[in-house]
């Protein structure tokens, strides 16, 4: 865990309320006697870490139907640095859940995230082509507000979990809402700068990197900066700085960590050519796939490679006209 941990209780943020995706994330990462503290929001889970109001702060980074989440891609960059400690996978899974009584024909209102409403277009589409979608701020926010509110909620079904349908006393339509049966989120569990977690082989490293804007080929020169070394990217996503149109950063998810010479190459590498490199953190990967350095990036041989380049310096070579 973390350097900034306190004495005892640790206290986790999570894109809230309780019953989200995210909730069942965090419950990978926290033990019982945590404490857990649900943000509307995912800017506001980090804002909770950054205040020191928590330890940790648990959110969705990449869906395997969607992409990045734009939200905390943005938000990790934007203020006091932050560091992700570990990622954690969560199958996802829909149910249509409705407060007693109410039949599907009567449901022509869905809340749910905007993600979740995505994943599930198709479905909704087939079963209930006049329905309108009604953003939430989570996949649980929905649920909840259908409970505490009814009908004044301004809709009658909400798309969450299938555990939180009966954690608000919710009835559940179908169990079974999605297009893809295989969809994954992968969520961060982010801190306060310190020491990375320990290499264990099978790990990921975060960046952000700013291009040149006014380079051609720049991008390329970038990438170059990877494939020399020999790692491989499992996600690149270009998002705007936000100053002026055409201008972008790549938030990269990297295999290595940095304790690995060709890791640490490769950041050498891109602070020489790029503007501004951010590093997000080294953690293990969720899938737990150990990484196969390619022949000549393992550490020995970027260690023998130092090693003859000082014998070099440690002679007196002649210089030849």
């Amino acid at each position: 865990m973390s350097e900034h941990t306190t004495q005892g209780q640790l206290r986790f943020s999570f894109l809230g309320p309780r019953g989200t995706f995210c909730h069942a994330a965090t419950m990978q990462v926290a033990d019982e006697t945590a404490k857990l503290v649900p943000a509307l929001d995912v800017p506001s889970a980090l804002k909770m870490l950054r205040e020191q109001e928590v330890d940790y702060a648990v959110v969705p980074i990449e869906n395997s139907v969607e992409g990045g989440v734009n939200a905390t891609l943005d938000t990790l960059i934007h203020g006091q640095r932050l560091e992700i400690k570990a990622e954690m996978l969560v199958p996802i899974r829909f149910a249509l859940a409705v407060r007693a009584g109410t039949r599907i024909e009567d449901v022509h209102r869905i809340a749910t995230h905007p993600h979740a409403w995505a994943q599930c277009r198709g479905w909704i589409s087939e079963h209930l082509s006049d329905a309108v979608h009604v953003p939430a701020t989570s996949t649980a926010a929905g649920a909840e507000l259908l409970s505490s509110h009814g009908t004044d909620a301004g809709f009658e079904a909400a798309l969450c979990p299938v555990p939180t349908a009966a954690e608000y006393g919710l009835e559940i339509l179908s169990s079974d809402v999605a297009d893809n049966p295989h969809a994954v989120t992968r969520f961060i569990m982010a801190a306060l700068p310190g020491r990375q977690p320990e290499r264990t082989g099978a790990d990921k490293t975060t960046l952000m990197v700013q291009l040149p804007s006014d380079e051609a080929g720049a991008l390329l020169t970038m990438l170059e900066q990877f494939s020399a070394r020999g790692v491989n990217l499992s996600r690149i996503e270009s998002r705007p700085i936000g100053d002026l149109m055409g201008r972008y950063a790549f938030s990269i998810d990297a295999e290595g960590h940095l304790d690995d010479e060709r890791i640490q190459a490769v950041l050498i590498g891109l602070h020489r050519v790029c503007p501004s490199v951010i590093f997000l953190g080294s953690y293990p990967s969720a899938t737990g796939e150990r990484v196969r350095p390619e022949p000549g990036t393992a550490d020995s041989d970027f260690i023998s490679a130092r090693g003859w380049v000082a014998s070099l310096l440690g002679h007196d070579v002649p210089i030849h006209d």
